[in-house]
């Protein structure tokens, strides 16, 4: 048998596919569950020797183990790469997918190495893959608040964006107000607009760098209220997306699935969306109230 016909004959062993399949992209079997450990184990450990490689780069035989070690966490992750395009029923799909993409670009960066110098430090990149450990330990709950909190900032985008504007225009207009009642006065670091600008910026957003300091006391008065008003204006964002996330979470139904364990259901919907479970005995999560379709139709004909 030829080199092209083993080959041929491994890309239509669809009976492997599977297998590889269940073990790699799932988590209910036992031997998925292993896997996923492992991959875990092994993103961790990578993740600890980049860091750890950043400490010892003086010391020779400590720098020689970490990189030997890289490379083989390296391969290992290149190995399940291509293992996941060879059994995914879509490979293009999956290339293209959030979790794909991740999976390349935490492999890209240790062979860019040989190429750009510090590349390998992107390795970072590995810790998004702990991503997930939420399908490993079923913590859907988490990723469907994850939704709704992303979700709420894509809707309060515009308004973000138009306060974000409103700041950028207080901010030009408090470093060239400071510009004016500092500058000519001796010792003071207030020498352009762009540098009053950069002052107001930090001072606004109270990280408080101390690079820059007002030495008249009608300067000192006038950062007293910009400090106090960058109190206020940091306090604005978070509210427009608190806002958002009640709007949002009024508009879904907090219904548990009893085979994936996800939420966000529509109120009419029959079956889950992400599972296709029927939905006919779901409970609805309403706090400490837990109710069934067949509870609610009861307490209805009750009522009536």
């Amino acid at each position: 048998m030829t080199l092209k016909q083993r080959w041929d004959k491994l890309m239509s062993n669809q009976e492997l596919k599977d297998k590889l399949y269940k073990i790699v992209f799932g988590s209910e079997t036992e031997a998925g569950k292993k896997f996923d450990v492992v991959l875990i184990v092994a993103i961790i450990l990578s993740i600890l020797i980049v860091m750890c490689d950043s400490l010892f780069r003086n010391h020779f035989w400590v720098m020689r183990s970490f990189v030997v070690l890289e490379y083989l966490l390296t391969i290992f992750f290149t190995i399940e790469y291509l293992v996941r395009l060879y059994c995914s029923p879509k490979p293009r799909a999956y290339a293209l997918s959030f979790f794909g993409i991740i999976d390349l670009l935490s492999i890209l960066p240790m062979y860019l190495g040989f190429f750009l110098h510090g590349a390998r430090y992107m390795l970072l990149l590995r810790s998004f893959r702990l991503i997930r450990v939420f399908r490993i330990f079923k913590l859907f709950a988490f990723l469907e608040e994850g939704h709704l909190l992303l979700m709420s900032i894509k809707n309060s985008l515009h308004k973000m964006i138009f306060f974000f504007l409103f700041v950028v225009i207080v901010v030009i207009c408090l470093g060239t107000v400071m510009f004016i009642v500092e500058n000519g006065v001796r010792g003071s670091q207030y020498t352009d607009i762009p540098t009053s600008i950069y002052w107001a910026v930090v001072t606004m957003t109270t990280v408080g760098y101390g690079d820059i300091t007002p030495v008249t006391s009608l300067g000192r008065f006038f950062s007293t209220i910009v400090m106090l008003l960058g109190y206020t204006t940091m306090a604005v964002p978070p509210a427009i997306v608190t806002s958002e996330m009640v709007k949002s979470n009024k508009k879904l139904i907090r219904r548990v699935c009893p085979n994936c364990g996800r939420i966000g259901h529509d109120k009419d919907a029959y079956y889950c969306k992400f599972c296709g479970s029927e939905l006919e005995n779901l409970k609805i999560d309403v706090g400490s109230k837990d109710k069934t379709k067949k509870e609610e139709t009861k307490d209805t004909n009750l009522n009536e």
